[in-house]
């Protein structure tokens, strides 16, 4: 009677996600973003939703508030 809960990413797909985050964009445009979900194997939703909570995250790290808008150079 087990029912199949969705696990998170694999190290594999958090590698992926991890360098875009750090190393490409931290506010990916849709089409980046479905790219990344492409390659990560994850569905866009999947993607957004771990972008969101890793941007908060880093956020809150850098002292910044988690929900203010982005500065960009």
């Amino acid at each position: 009677m087990a029912t199949e809960q969705p696990m998170g990413p694999t190290e594999e797909q958090l590698e992926i996600l991890e360098y875009n985050f750090s190393k490409v964009n931290k506010h990916p445009d849709p089409t980046t973003l479905c790219l990344i979900a492409a390659e990560a194997g994850l569905s866009e939703e999947q993607t957004l939703k771990w972008f969101k909570q890793r941007l908060a995250e880093w956020r809150k790290s850098e002292g910044l508030p988690s929900e203010c808008g982005s500065v960009r150079d």
